[in-house]
This record gives C-alpha cells, structure tokens and sequence, in this order.
C-alpha cells in the first residue's frame, strides 16, 4: 500500500529537485524559478501583514521558500537584487515574534548569501551584531555570536582583513566607550578576547578595546578585561600548542595495513589524506614564526592605565568591586608597574593593610608586592614593607608554613630591590638557616644565597662563603648603587672573540708563514656572503683602525722568563729568590690587568666596528651552549650561581610570580596524608615496573600500539599445549628415512626462499 504524500512534503520535493536543476542548467529553469520567486513574493507579503499570527503550515513553506532562494540566488543575481534586504528587514524587524526555526534560516541564508559574495563581511556584520547586544533571546545571542566569529575569522584566513577589523573595533570600543555602566559592553570583551586567543586580531587596537574594559563601571566588564591581562596570553600560546600537537599520523603503519590488507578505494583515499596532512604540517613548520607580542608591551600609555586602574577601582570609596576582584585588579597593576618599571608610590602603602598572616589570600598580596618591585623603587619606601613582613610572618611564635612562606616572599622582593634590606634584619634572617623545619630552612638558605653573591658585605663573615668573601678583595664584586643600570651588550660577544682569537693563533702555529697567503678566520667569514671594499682609503671618512688593540696584543706576546730559568741564571741567595717572585706576581697581575682591558677593547671594537655574519651567529650560539654546559661543571659554582640569580632577575619579567611560588617552600612544611603517601608509593611503583622491563617487552608493547601483528614463533608460544601434543607425538613416531626427507625438503624450501619462493 503506498503512503499518501502531503502537500507540503511535495512542494519540499519539488524544491529540491528543481535546485538540484538549475544549479546544472539555470538558463534553461529561469521559467520555474520565477513561478516559485512569485509564490515566495506572496508568502512574504502575507507574514509581514501578521508576522505574530501566522500558522503553522504557511511558516514552514515560507522556510523552505528562503532555503531555496538562498541556494540558487547566485544564479539569477537581477531577480534576486532585493532578497537579502527582504530578509534583513525581516530579521531586523520582528526578529523578536519569529519562531526559532525560521530564525535560524533566516541567520543562515545570510550567511550562505555572503558566502556567495552577494553581500559583504561589513554588511552581514552591521545586521547580525546590533540584534545580538539587543535580543533578549538567549539562542539567537549564541547563534549570533558564533555567527560573527565565524564571519571574522574566514575573512582573516587568508590574509589579514585591515579594513573589516578596523571598523569592527571601532563598533566595539565605542560600545564600551559610550556608556560605561551598560552590560551590553560584555560582549566587545568576549569577541575580543576570543579573537585575540585565537591569533586573527593581535595588533594595539584590540588591547585598547580590552583597556577600556578594565576602565568600565561594570563589575564583569571590568574583571573580564582585567583576566584578559592576566591571563589572554596564556590562553594564546595553549591554543597553539594543541593545534600544533594534534594526533601525529603514522604513515608507516598505514603503508603496512595497505600492503597487506585488500586494496579498495576507500584505503587508498584515507591514504591520500593522510599524505596531505603530513604535507600540510610539514609546511605550517617551515614557515616563519609570527611575532606575537605579550599585551602588556602594545598598551600606549602604560603609566596612566596603571593609575587610572589604582585611583578608580582600589582608593576609591565608591568601587563596589570585592575583595578577590580588588585583587584581581592589583595583580594587573604590579604587573603593570614590574614590567614596565612605573612609579605609582601610593600603591606601596595600600598593601600594609594587607600584609598580616590572618588576611583571607594572603599569599597572592605578597606575590603583587614582590612582582610590583624593581631596581627604580625607593629603597626607604620598600624598607618598612620588609621590616612589616618579617615581624608578621617572620618569627618563633608563628606556624614554620608562615614563617617559610614570609622569608620567600622578602627573597623575591630583595631579588628585585636588594637595598630594601637593611644589615640587621639580613642577619637575623639568615639565621633561620638552622631551623628544624625543613621548609623554614631552605627559604633562609636561599636568602642567604642571593646576597652572598649580591651584596656579601652585609652578612657576618662566617656566612659569606669563601668565594664572596674574595670578591670584594679582589675587585670582582661591586656593590650595587640605586638607580645603577647595566650596560647592555650581546650575549656571549666575548666568547665569540675568544674564539677567533684561538683559531688564528692556531693557524699560526700550524702553518708558519705559510698562514700569510692564507685568510684568518675572520677574513673567511668576510668572504662568506659579504663584499669587503679593499681598495678604500683610511683618509675616506670610514673607520679608523685603532693602535691600541695592536699595542696591547704585542705586549701581551712579549715572552717573559719563567721562574726556573731565573732561578738558574742568577748565583743569589735566598732574599733575591723572594724579590723575584714577589716582582714575577706583580708582573702576573699587571699581565692579567693588561689581558683584561685588551679583551674588553677587543670586544667593544667587535660589537662596534663589525658586522656579524650569519656564520658569525650560529657560532656564537654554540659557544653561548658549550658555556651553559660547563657552568654545570663543580668548578663553576660561582659562575652558576651568578647565572642562576640572573636568570631569577629576568624570570618575571613577563612571567606572573603567583601565590603558588610564595608557598612552594611552605608545603614542604606540611605533612601529608595517608591518601597521598599511598598515591606517591604507587607512583613510585609504576615507574619503577617501567623501568625494569625487557626490551623484547617494550618492542612488544610497541608493536601493540603500532596495531601490527606477532610473528608465528611468538604465536606458537601462546599456542594451548593440547593443540601441541599431537604434533609432538607424530614427530616422534617418525622414522630415520622420514626425518631425513623433511630435513631435506627443509633446505631445499630455504634455498628457494621458503613456501613462497621469495628469492625467486
């Protein structure tokens, strides 16, 4: 018996077929697609008289007449001119009494006309935006919403859209600009934030947008902003490292399944696209990296973002923010004040009130404190902050995870600004070295660590250790003065000075005069790639050659009698023996003195009068890695622990220094539970299993995760010994002359290379 079809699925078959159609031959359905235009025209015309009155039937024909227009409207664009500004005035109009499901045809055909390039990225924008900061409707906001999106970023796949992202941050920030308290605001964060996370807008525009979020007077506009800052970058380089550590094709494995497995097409398409990825991937690697800037470095005005944020959100009496959005809100600011070495000096005194051990989040105040620090701080300012937490938090009366978590914290402050502490505090200090508690101890040892090799004169003498207490002597340890820079230069120049110094030195030695034909080192590398005008005149105006260098390198090759040669040439007693050595040191220290001023020339000649080449580079950082491996060596204890501070100066400077840190010594301190002592000593225990097995055993496990097969010795193994048994019994049976023909069939079968003969 045949079902009977209802009109409307009819008219939904016919729609469809006569699509299907035109879309092969438009020229020859233009007829029918007028017929069905003017059927559209009146549905049309009999929504809009009662838009909140229409039935059901007469809904979902007029659905399916948008569907089919949409679809084949670039067919016939001179019939078509006035249909997407029907559905924008139908959208825009009664976007409120539609039903769902015609609401989002209506969103969609919009989106499948621009598609088509029927109408533009800006327009669909300009429609689509305003109706999502008004809708009450919570789908049609998130439909909406993903609908922008989506437009933004396919009009960035290709090459960046200037043009639509200039306008469209415009919309956004004057939204947020016009009226502060509106929550309508809310949404110029979240496109912005999503759109800078997943790398389409990462210019200062978008930053600007995000700081006159933080600027609002709404409570959630303003923390979304803040946590942009805090944690956008974040969010930026996790995204990247999943979509560049995707699920890893392995071709060889399915090379393996196609060789062994019957051929079909479909194994042979999946095997076309798994060679497109692999080439897709292999592209994405080679090309250059894009320089993603931190936005902390693209704000304009730094200095007066921070001070607006301070006065309006933190001393104002008015804020309605809490407390953790306060906090929220500092943590911003000393970010802002470390990363940029700012001066807001009421900001150092907002967080005495703060600094007792009863304060709810108390760590996370003295991480901002720390991270809010640097070398241009008054010392006297920061003085009182240090003496307010040692008293606090530094002393016999409180818990060890206090006192531990106190002494980081003055540590991490100190690093920043070590003239914030004074002689007789330091020493009192270092004196919870010898604390019981473990967490205790080790948080004044590092205290102690970093000035010894800062600022040793200001701990007692049995504390500075034998190489700080000779570096003031011997003059290799200044002490630290306010406001006192470093100049900078290139990592690792003097290594690589040294060494070019080695290598023509060592063409000397090794070819004589025959060196004099040959190029140096560095007349190679001036031939590799780079033109070097000989035939230019010293009077020319160029670079002068300076004498000083030569001078000091030609004392510095004067050969000097050793000890035992004056020893032998002179008939002296002892008392001339004693007045030769003491010249022979002072000769050595004035040759060491004259080394060092001739290297530092040499390397300040080199970083001025010298391009380096490529070659020159990728030397240089080999040695700077060859350095890194022997400060790892005992004998560079001193150098390491140099290295070590340094890196501990540079380790915040665009990295947050987070609660976590303050209390990394403190959990040291606590005991742990029964739970977690089981869960560490099964840790344990896997590692420990791991680490014993085979190797036949983890190339079996990773054939298993490879998907390929055993071999049949490792297969009979396995085999249940009654299958065995009767294959053991015949062989037993056999005789002397059939042994004999199996073993020679054996070989015959090997020589041709088995059942298959695969030697041929």
């Amino acid at each position: 018996m045949k079902r009977k079809v209802g009109a409307l699925e009819k008219v939904d078959a016919d729609l469809s077929s006569l699509q299907y159609k035109i879309r092969r031959d438009p020229t020859s359905y233009k007829d029918d697609f007028s017929r069905q235009y003017g059927h559209y025209e009146a549905q049309r015309q009999i929504f809009m008289e009662a838009p909140a009155s229409a039935t059901d039937t007469g809904i979902i024909l007029f659905r399916d007449f948008i569907d089919f227009i949409a679809h084949v409207a670039d067919c016939y664009p001179t019939e078509t001119a006035h249909f997407p500004e029907h559905l924008i005035q139908l959208l825009t109009l009664h976007h409120a009494h539609l039903q769902p499901e015609l609401r989002e045809k209506i969103v969609g055909s919009l989106v499948l006309l621009k598609r088509k390039d029927i109408i533009d990225s800006p327009r669909l924008l300009q429609t689509l935006f305003p109706l999502l900061i008004s809708t009450p409707s919570k789908s049609l906001r998130a439909l909406l919403y993903q609908k922008c999106l989506s437009d933004l970023r396919t009009s960035n796949a290709k090459t960046t859209n200037h043009r639509l992202n200039r306008t469209f941050q415009t919309v956004l920030s004057n939204l947020l600009t016009s009226d502060r308290t509106s929550p309508k605001g809310l949404w110029s964060v979240k496109i912005t934030r999503e759109l800078w996370k997943r790398q389409i807008w990462t210019d200062s525009k978008a930053v600007e947008i995000m700081k006159e979020a933080s600027l609002a007077d709404n409570k959630k506009i303003i923390v979304g902003g803040v946590r942009f800052f805090l944690g956008g970058d974040k969010e930026r380089e996790e995204l990247e490292d999943e979509s560049s550590d995707g699920e890893a094709i392995d071709m060889g494995k399915i090379k393996h399944q196609i060789g062994i497995n019957r051929k079909t097409k479909k194994k042979a398409r999946q095997m076309e696209n798994a060679m497109a990825t692999v080439k897709r991937k292999e592209r994405k690697k080679k090309q250059p990296h894009p320089l993603n800037f931190s936005a902390f470095h693209l704000l304009h005005d730094p200095q007066g973002f921070a001070e607006s944020l301070f006065f309006k959100h933190l001393q104002n009496s008015k804020s309605r923010l809490n407390l953790d959005q306060k906090l929220l809100v500092l943590q911003l600011i000393s970010r802002l004040v470390g990363l940029h070495k700012l001066t807001i000096m009421n900001l150092y005194s907002y967080f005495i009130k703060y600094l007792t051990p009863r304060q709810p989040s108390v760590t996370s105040f003295l991480a901002s404190l720390a991270q809010a620090t640097h070398n241009l701080v008054p010392p006297d300012v920061l003085e009182s902050l240090v003496e307010k937490i040692a008293d606090e938090f530094v002393s016999e009366a409180v818990a060890t995870e206090v006192a531990s978590a106190g002494l980081n914290a003055i540590r991490e402050i100190c690093v920043r600004q070590p003239l914030a502490m004074n002689k007789t505090l330091l020493q009192d200090l270092v004196a919870y070295k010898k604390s019981k508690d473990k967490g205790v101890m080790m948080a004044a040892k590092g205290l102690l660590g970093l000035y010894r090799e800062i600022a040793p004169g200001m701990l007692e003498k049995r504390d500075r250790g034998k190489e700080a207490a000779m570096g003031p002597k011997s003059g290799e340890r200044k002490e630290q003065r306010f406001g006192e820079e470093v100049i900078g230069q290139i990592e690792g120049l003097e290594l690589l000075e040294k060494w070019k110094e080695e290598e023509n030195q060592r063409r000397i030695a090794t070819q004589g005069d025959a060196v004099k034909t040959h190029p140096t080192v560095d007349d190679e590398d001036d031939e590799d790639g780079w033109e070097v005008d000989e035939d230019s005149d010293s009077d020319s105006g160029g670079w002068q050659n300076v004498s000083s260098d030569e001078d000091a390198d030609d004392t510095n090759r004067i050969e000097r009698p050793s000890k035992r040669a004056r020893r032998e040439s002179t008939s002296s007693g002892e008392t001339e023996d004693e007045e030769d050595d003491q010249d022979g040191d002072k000769e050595n220290k004035l040759n060491e003195a004259s080394k060092a001023a001739t290297l530092e020339a040499a390397v300040s000649s080199l970083a001025t009068t010298r391009i380096l080449t490529p070659a020159d580079l990728a030397k240089l950082q080999e040695l700077r890695l060859e350095a890194s491996v022997n400060n790892a060596l005992p004998a560079s204890q001193r150098k390491r622990a140099a290295a070590a501070h340094q890196a501990a100066l540079q380790r915040h400077i665009d990295d947050p220094l987070t609660a976590v840190e303050i209390e990394g010594l403190a959990s040291l301190s606590s005991k742990s539970t029964k739970e977690q002592r089981i869960a560490i000593a099964k840790a344990g225990k896997e590692d420990k299993d791991e680490v014993r097995k085979s190797t036949t055993a983890r190339r079996k496990e990773k054939k298993q995760e490879q998907g390929k097969s055993t071999t049949n010795r490792e297969k009979a193994r396995k085999k249940n010994f009654l299958m065995t048994l009767g294959k053991a019994k015949g062989k037993q049976k056999k005789s002397l002359v059939d042994r004999g023909k199996v073993l020679k069939a054996h070989k015959e079968r090997g020589k041709r290379g088995g059942k298959r003969g695969n030697k041929g």
